[in-house]
């Protein structure tokens, strides 16, 4: 219960941090332009502390789920004082103001590719993708009953060893079999198990293609009865390669920047596609709520991923731990860009309609139009706001009534 404790804690910790840096992405690329920045607080709520430092009062609220840095003039309808309007921000060039806005968002992202990194070069990067790297090559293949039997064959003189006698080594990745494409070692399997005897491979050795003849053998393989799953084993017959795939991949502090990168690379398109998916999976939440079996693809809320991390430290799942971290900070960080108000991308995006309606207007020989009026989108903001707040309430009751759990 301790771990538990603590792996939540640690969790909503490393949340608030991402947090303080969003906000202090803003607040130094807002400074290094010279607008002015006059607050800087963690928090939400009653005011806890607070200092001032120049002309910004850095502070320290009691509800650590948010924070804010108030920069003068963000829109033209912000008040400023008199001193401080030659510094307002929407008096800034376009790219400047570009630059600030998604300051918040490119901290997260480098947030999250440290946590990466620094997990490429301690634990290494989980295989996700399921690539078919080959990690291992057994001395043999034998009938197994049990799966004991199975992940510890006895071998003897005279037993086949399939991979290791076709030439199969440990870091080769498996690109074709019979001339069929497997990107996955789950394709792999179910490409090799109902085969016998000669097959011919193509596999990925050092940058090159080298093909490969391999004596595939059928042997017995315990496997969960379909029509029984509660009940004993059944043993079938399965072509074996006699090969572990690498479920992890190491690197050192050089080759890891590059794997970070990838890996960065792979769950930013995964938070896209979580992303698309967000609507439909809100009435699963729903049904959640009253009692339905929780769907672990649901969106989670900041309760649901610390209760997930404090699971994760409980059974000493650091790595998940981690990658849920690195997650959370690429999909806020994504999020945070959509071009929807009141997000940082809603304020991108009027930046730019300025941008490009003063151009055109230039074009036809017409005065700039100045900035956006505001008021006039405060109904579709409120809207979003009202929205964003009823996912948020639904997303907390079912992590709170109807929790993801890992077992």
């Amino acid at each position: 219960m301790l771990a538990y404790v603590f792996g939540v804690v640690l969790f909503a910790l490393g949340i608030c941090l991402s947090v303080a840096l969003h906000e202090a992405g803003h607040m130094v690329t807002a400074k290094a332009f010279g607008m002015k920045v006059r607050r800087y607080f963690i928090g939400f709520g009653p005011k806890v502390f607070s200092f001032r430092r120049g002309e910004t009062e850095y502070g320290l609220k009691w509800i650590p789920l948010g924070g804010f840095c108030d920069i003068a003039g963000m829109t033209a309808l912000d008040e400023v004082a008199p001193d401080e309007a030659p510094r307002a921000m929407w008096r800034y060039k376009t790219w400047k103001r570009t630059v600030v806005l998604a300051a918040g968002s490119v901290t997260h992202f480098i947030l999250g590719f440290v946590v990466l990194y620094l997990m490429a070069t301690t634990m290494g990067l989980p295989n996700l993708a399921g690539t078919p790297q080959i990690a291992g090559v057994q001395d043999c293949v034998r009938n197994a009953q049990t799966d004991e039997e199975f992940a510890n064959p006895q071998c003897q003189p005279g037993d086949p060893a399939p991979a290791k006698q076709g030439g199969l080594l440990p870091g080769d990745t498996v690109v074709s079999i019979n001339g069929k494409s497997t990107p996955t070692y789950a394709d792999v399997t179910a490409a090799v198990q109902p085969l016998s005897g000669p097959v011919s491979f193509q596999v990925e050795r050092d940058g090159k293609t080298v093909p490969l003849t391999i004596d595939v053998v059928q042997v017995d393989r315990p496997v969960p009865d379909a029509s029984n799953p509660q009940g004993p084993e059944q043993v079938i017959k399965v072509g074996s390669l006699g090969v572990g795939f690498a479920r992890n991949f190491s690197y050192n502090p050089v080759s890891a920047f590059g794997g970070a990168g990838a890996f960065t690379a792979d769950m930013f398109g995964q938070t896209w596609n979580r992303l698309l998916e967000f609507p439909e999976r809100i009435p699963a939440v729903v049904r959640a709520i009253f009692g339905g079996e929780r769907d672990p693809n649901t969106p989670v809320s900041v309760v649901g991923a610390s209760r997930i991390g404090g699971e994760a430290v409980q059974s000493g799942l650091w790595s998940l731990f981690l990658l849920l971290l690195a997650s959370l900070n690429f999909f806020v960080g994504v999020f945070n860009l959509l071009p929807l108000l009141p997000l940082d991308g809603g304020h991108i995006a009027v930046t730019w309609y300025e941008r490009v309606r003063d151009w055109v207007l230039k074009l036809r020989g017409k005065a700039a139009g100045g900035p956006v009026d505001y008021t006039k989108l405060s109904a579709i903001t409120m809207v979003l706001v009202f929205l964003g707040g009823a996912v948020t309430l639904l997303t907390v009751t079912a992590d709170i009534v109807n929790p993801i759990r890992l077992q």
